[in-house]
C-alpha cells in the first residue's frame, strides 16, 4: 500500500477535498485562516486519492478553560480521514506532519481535543503519546456547515490530549555509583 503523503493545503485543493470528505465551508474558512496567517491545514493523499486533512489551531482557543490552562499552545483540530482510508496510516501521518512543523517552528508542546465517545481517535492519540491535561473534561463546539450554507454548532464533550514534543534532556548525575563491591566470602 502507498504510503500517506501530507502538505499544506493550497487553494488548488479544495475542491476535490470537500468533495471526498465533504463540507466545503470548513475547507474554505481554515483555508482563508492559513492566508491570514491563523493556522494551517494539512492534507492528505493516498496516491492520488484525496484522504484526509488536519487543521493546525494558532489562534487563542475558543474554549475558555483550554485557553486559561494552555495559553499560546498550538491545538490539533478537526482531524478527519476518509471512512474507507482508515487505518492505513492516514492520521498518523497527519499529526506526525504537524507535530514537525511544530517542533521546526520551535514549539515545545501541542494539544487536541476529543470527543469522550470518539474511541478510535482516542486510541490513536494514546498510541502517539498524548497524555490526559488534568483538567476533566471540556465542552467543545463542532461547526459543520450545511449544503444550503447555515453553520450548525453543536455541543461535543470532550477529553483533551497533551504532548511535549522536544524530547526532555536528563538531568547529569551528580552522585558515583560504585562500580562493582567485593564481598568477602
Amino acid at each position: 500500500m502507498t504510503e500517506p503523503s501530507v502538505r499544506p493545503a493550497a487553494s488548488a485543493d479544495l475542491e476535490s477535498f470537500a468533495s471526498a470528505l465533504g463540507d466545503r465551508g470548513f475547507f474554505v474558512d481554515r483555508f482563508e485562516r492559513q492566508q491570514k496567517g491563523f493556522g494551517e491545514l494539512f492534507l492528505a493523499w493516498l496516491g492520488t486519492a484525496p484522504a484526509g486533512a488536519v487543521y493546525l489551531w494558532l489562534e487563542k482557543a475558543e474554549e475558555e478553560l483550554i485557553h486559561e490552562h494552555l495559553p499560546g499552545v498550538p491545538l490539533i483540530t478537526h482531524l478527519e480521514v476518509h471512512p474507507d482510508l482508515r487505518r492505513l496510516g492516514v492520521g498518523t501521518a497527519l499529526v506526525g506532519t504537524v507535530e514537525r512543523h511544530l517542533v521546526e517552528q520551535g514549539k515545545d508542546r501541542v494539544a487536541l481535543a476529543v470527543r469522550t465517545d470518539n474511541h478510535d481517535a482516542d486510541r490513536l492519540y494514546k498510541k502517539l503519546l498524548y497524555r490526559d491535561w488534568g483538567f476533566g473534561e471540556v465542552i467543545c463546539y463542532a461547526r459543520t456547515t450545511l449544503p444550503d450554507g447555515t453553520v450548525l454548532i453543536e455541543p461535543e464533550q470532550c477529553f483533551v490530549r497533551v504532548k511535549d514534543l522536544l524530547p526532555v534532556t536528563p538531568a547529569p548525575r551528580t552522585e558515583a555509583w560504585p562500580i562493582a563491591a567485593s564481598h568477602p566470602c
